[in-house]
This record gives C-alpha cells, structure tokens and sequence, in this order.
C-alpha cells in the first residue's frame, strides 16, 4: 500500500536538500504532533548522512509512547528531463509498538527545482507499506502524512535564510557606526576608546 504526496515549496531544492538530512528539521515536520527522540546516548546526529542508521523513540504529543524506530539513510541522484533530482530513502523499519507489525517500510523523498521556477521546490514522496495491518494503519498513516504536507508548507520557507554576502560596491550607510579600526580623517579629531569592561 501506498501514500504519494507531491507539493511545490517555497525554498529552492538546495535547501529543501539540507532540511531532509537535518535531524532537527525532520522532527520539527512531525511536531507538535508526534515527538521524535534519539536512543542513541550521544543523541541524533548533526547530519542524516548516507549510510546512517539512527534510532528513534516516535510518542504522541511527548505522552504516549509510539514505540522505536530505526532511519537508514541513502541518497541517490536521478538525472531527468526536467533537470537533477535528489532522493533521499528511508529503508529502516520499525522496530516495536504499532507499525512493527509492519513487513515493510519504504519512504522515499525526491527534490527538484519546480518546474519553471527554480527558486521553489519540487517535493515528492512515497511511502509504501506491506505486511498483515497494513490496511488498518493505512488510514492513520495517511492522516499524518496530510499533517506532514502541511507542516511542510510551513517550515520551507525557513530553511533557506543564509544571509546574503554584502556587495561592496553598495554606498556606505551613513547612519551606520564608524568602524574604529579606520583611519581618522585629516584634521578630525580622535573618538575616544570604548572601554573593555561593561558594567
């Protein structure tokens, strides 16, 4: 059984790349809904590089146990007409509480520029799940993912706020503070020295 989600986001896929291998960003799509907790003692990782697995405690809200979950990562690169697309894959697999009666667990999360707007992203996912519940968790699955496309939409536009290089050939802000380390200009007398201790 399947749950498909396709969005178009805005941030551009670079960033959307980034999120995907970004622990921290993964769980704040969950959340508040679901909490996701590290059972590793040296906590998550910084990164979700290729290869990893990491384990993970899902809960309700932080009060009702969801049961652990193992994430193994891998990346690929598809090339397409319309252009590159990155795909992460989440081939873990549940390890106890309800979707461990699952036999199969396969997540897989693709970006690209968006069609006709590079600076915005394509963002495709795929979940295919098998084994004897399948079709009573299918439902409640499918309602979290909805949750999930949302908190999407919410949180890409906050993945992509690098601060933009200064362009030197900008005029100077004339209300900005003199930088002390610059010459006084002639006949200009000196400012005195700002003090090293604060009160």
């Amino acid at each position: 059984m399947r749950i498909l989600l396709k969005l178009v986001l805005d941030c551009d896929a670079d960033a959307a790349w980034r999120a995907l291998h970004s622990p921290r960003a993964v769980a704040e799509l969950y959340g508040p809904l679901l909490e996701l907790e590290p059972m590793a003692a040296g906590g998550l990782p910084t990164s979700l590089d290729a290869g990893a697995y990491v384990p993970v405690r899902l809960s309700l809200a932080g009060a009702i146990p969801l049961g652990a979950q193992l994430i193994h990562v891998g990346d690929r690169r598809v090339d397409a007409p319309g252009g590159p697309v990155r795909i992460l894959r989440d081939s873990g697999i549940p390890l106890t509480g309800p979707l461990a009666s699952l036999d199969v667990w396969d997540h897989q999360m693709a970006v690209s520029p968006a069609p006709g707007d590079p600076a915005r992203t394509l963002w495709r996912e795929r979940l295919v799940i098998g084994g004897p519940t399948a079709a009573v968790l299918w439902p409640v699955l499918w309602t979290t993912w909805q949750w999930r496309g949302l908190r999407l939409r919410q949180l890409a536009p906050t993945w992509a706020h690098d601060p933009q290089p200064a362009d030197p050939a900008a005029p100077a802000d004339p209300a900005a503070p003199a930088d002390p380390a610059a010459p006084a200009a002639p006949g200009a007398s000196a400012a005195p020295a700002a003090s090293d201790h604060h009160a």
